[in-house]
């Protein structure tokens, strides 16, 4: 267990310095394009670990303790003593485009390394889950609309879904508007493509949390695998035991077993203990004692027999794909793909602040660290993915118009354009307090949620 939090925590912090090192960095191009001397650019917040003074223009780059945000720290006469000779080059003397050149840069930043990040990922394939749907929730809009079991997911409102990720990402799009039923390309399990409709004005399903796509009644489908038991390992329990290759697992301790993840969750949580198997040998029911033997997996102790199945191969090559697309597709794919997910997370925020989602649905750094390391070990292909996504959040949360931010300091630049004259430091010090409360309400409930979620 501790290895995996260690992982995630390594995971969690490359991505997040990947992330505020350009968001930063494009506040400070900017800054040096336009002539505004930067004293500071640091990486993370509170006590430096290492700082670096750069010979070229005395910049100095450092690297705090706090790895959650980091700041590029201009020369402004508001807050600095200036001389005579350096007023040119302070924040505050260059002329309204400049400063909002270099305000909007920080996000934009992370809006270029997201479509660079997914036209690399799209360049070099990555895997994934076919769309093939599994079990239909009874009565669930999924359900009403027609939807069967292993039906593939070819296209939603006319966005092709490739993957079930893909597919995730546009029907969560389409649950944001209930006003117009979903038009939705299946190919049946027969081979025959057809168009259902998804109807959900009678459902929200961003306002109680959870899976959204549970909510729809759709889940992913996922191989049915016999308790066919494939190969005994010597010297395990199941060889002592008297199990058998071919032998089929009909019930554990009286209860039935359906499937090989049935006999796995039995087997588990009973290392040490004794279990009655009943199995089918050649058309015979046969009786077998058997005591898993204890293994240590992250710190927890499990429970093992000694056998393996040997059908899950085949089966999951079924739901095996990988997506990939030649270099002028891949740059139109990555540019799309950014465009559809940032205009989906400014929508997603819309329904949270208009009360049509439920704040449930906001996640924090304990999360986003899991995602991280989930993603991290899967593949590079899909941290890279992981890396676009939050980059697009970054920027759209940047560009909130709240003080603090840079989207409050983009609405007091739009007042100066009108009014013809600063914002006064009176109205920009109280904005700041109002910010200060709202971003850290935002952090206590995304904190509150993960660890909610932790114990869930």
């Amino acid at each position: 267990m501790f290895s995996n939090v260690a992982y995630s925590a390594v995971a969690f912090v490359i991505a997040l310095g990947l992330l505020i090192a350009i968001h930063e960095f494009g506040h400070y191009w900017v800054a040096r394009r336009v002539g505004i001397k930067v004293l500071r650019f640091s990486i993370g917040m509170g006590k430096s670990l290492w700082t670096r003074v750069s010979k070229v223009d005395g910049t100095e780059f450092t690297i705090a303790a706090i790895p959650l945000g980091g700041y590029v720290k201009m020369l402004d006469e508001r807050v600095d003593t200036v001389s005579p000779g350096e007023r040119h080059m302070a924040f505050n003397q260059k002329p309204l485009w400049a400063r909002a050149a270099v305000v909007i840069a920080g996000p934009l930043a992370n809006f270029i390394l997201a479509f660079l990040a997914y036209w690399l990922v799209m360049m070099i394939g990555i895997s994934g889950i076919a769309p093939l749907l599994g079990p239909v929730a009874p009565d669930s809009p999924a359900d009403i609309g027609g939807f069967k079991p292993e039906d593939r997911l070819l296209s939603v409102n006319g966005t092709a879904t490739p993957s079930w990720s893909d597919a995730r990402l546009a029907l969560l799009d389409a649950g944001l508007d209930t006003s117009v039923p979903a038009l939705i390309e299946v190919e049946t399990v027969s081979g025959i493509r057809t168009t259902r409709e998804l109807a959900l004005a009678d459902v929200s399903v961003l306002k109680d949390g959870g899976d959204p796509l549970a909510g729809m009644g759709f889940s992913n489908w996922y191989p049915h695998i016999e308790p066919l038991i494939g190969t005994v390992l010597p010297d395990g329990a199941a060889a002592s035991a008297g199990l058998e290759p071919g032998d089929k697992v009909l019930s554990v301790d009286g209860e039935p077993i359906e499937s090989w993840l049935d006999f796995v969750n039995a087997v588990r949580p009973s290392a040490d203990q004794s279990l009655s198997l009943m199995v089918d040998r050649d058309g015979q029911q046969v009786a077998v004692d058997i005591t898993p033997q204890p293994i240590e997996v992250d710190g927890v102790t499990i429970g093992r027999v000694g056998v393996t199945e040997n059908q899950s191969a085949a089966l999951f090559d079924k739901a095996r794909i990988t997506v990939q697309y030649p270099l002028g597709t891949a740059l139109v794919k990555a540019l799309q793909r950014t465009w559809d997910m940032t205009t989906l997370t400014i929508r997603m925020l819309g329904k949270l602040v208009t009360g049509q989602a439920s704040l449930d649905n906001i996640s924090g750094p304990i999360s986003i660290a899991q995602f991280a390391g989930q993603s991290a070990s899967i593949g590079i292909d899909h941290y890279i993915n992981f890396i676009a996504m939050i980059s697009i959040s970054l920027a759209v949360l940047n560009l909130l118009p709240i003080p603090m931010l840079d989207g409050g300091h983009l609405v007091y630049f739009a007042v100066e354009a009108v009014t013809r004259k600063p914002v006064s430091e009176r109205v920009q010090m109280i904005g700041q307090q109002i910010g200060l409360v709202l971003l850290g309400s935002l952090m206590f409930l995304a904190f509150y949620n993960d660890i909610w979620r932790l114990f869930q």
